[in-house]
């Protein structure tokens, strides 16, 4: 797990204490969560066995949106951002069989687009 202590003190990366405690309900048994980026409302986890995208819609932020995706269903991924001076990146996963992303995202400064990459690419690889 040395990819994922280093990045651990990057912007973004939340505390794996207080994920369990935000998300915990959502695991099944023998899952544990690795790590996770925290956007302004949305969350990635990145678990032992599956990234889970948690996406609070509306105005409020009281619906809430989980979306669980096996590693081995994620056919490709992208990163695009827009040069050293505009720190917006975004990111998109396809789904197997899809000929559109599933999940399309956009970062601000708060996130390193290659940390998050690179945590998915390790799980996506392995």
């Amino acid at each position: 797990m040395g990819l994922f202590s280093a990045l651990m003190g990057n912007a973004g990366v939340a505390k794996t204490e207080e994920l369990n405690y935000e998300f915990g309900n959502l695991l099944v048994d023998n899952e544990t969560i690795e790590i996770g980026f925290k956007l302004i409302r949305d969350v990635f986890l990145f678990t032992n066995k599956r990234l889970i995208v948690v996406d609070k819609q509306g105005l409020t932020g009281k619906k809430i949106e989980y979306k669980s995706i096996l590693y081995k269903g994620i056919s490709r991924f992208s990163i695009e951002t827009a040069g050293h001076f505009d720190l917006d990146a975004e990111l998109k996963i396809w789904i197997s069989g899809e000929t559109q992303p599933s999940i399309q995202k956009k970062f601000n400064k708060q996130v390193n687009i290659y940390d998050l990459q690179k945590v998915l690419a390790s799980h996506i690889l392995n």
